[in-house]
């Protein structure tokens, strides 16, 4: 069985993802492997009319987003760590709306963030969470492009296409 998974994804540009990715590879060798800093954009199971999807991506006319991040913390049971976005990110969850509009009425309401340490292949320990929470990380970050990534039978992700966001006069 051939399993292609995709996603909309907002990956974190190089300035700003040097400490994340100095985290994650040593904390989370497995997920660092498979796909660089990211703020998951839409889901697999959002994407089922990848037809449409398309048509609104190519059509897109949208500024660059802004999300900023808030401090570090751990989920699924103490097992993942992760810098949850704060605020009403009005301007991702609007971003979400334009890409599925005609397709999804209405989206659910997703909370950005970008995952340190996946519960699925690493364990957050108290001993490792005081490691990580001395480095610096980035509050505020910019994102100005939309990748449609791919990844087969849970081998790393792959990029296939990519969208600008670019500043609207």
């Amino acid at each position: 069985m051939n399993q292609k998974r995709i996603q909309l994804t907002l990956f974190v540009d190089e300035e700003n993802s040097i400490v994340m990715e100095k985290i994650r590879r040593e904390f989370n060798p497995a997920q660092y492997d498979l796909i660089k800093s990211h703020v998951t954009l839409c889901r697999e199971d959002e994407l089922d009319k990848i037809d449409e999807v398309m048509r609104n991506l190519i059509g897109l006319n949208h500024d660059p987003i802004t999300i900023e991040f808030g401090n570090m913390v751990r989920f699924s049971e103490g097992k993942g760590l992760m810098i949850p976005a704060f605020g009403d990110n009005e301007p991702f969850q609007k971003l979400r709306r334009y890409i599925l509009k005609e397709i999804i009425e209405h989206p659910r309401k997703q909370e950005p963030h970008i995952t340190l340490m996946h519960p699925r292949n690493s364990i957050c320990t108290d001993t490792i969470f005081e490691q990580v929470k001395a480095h610096k990380l980035p509050h505020k970050i910019e994102f100005n492009k939309i990748s449609l990534i791919e990844q087969e039978m849970d081998k790393q992700w792959h990029i296939l296409e990519e969208f600008e966001l670019k500043t609207i006069n």
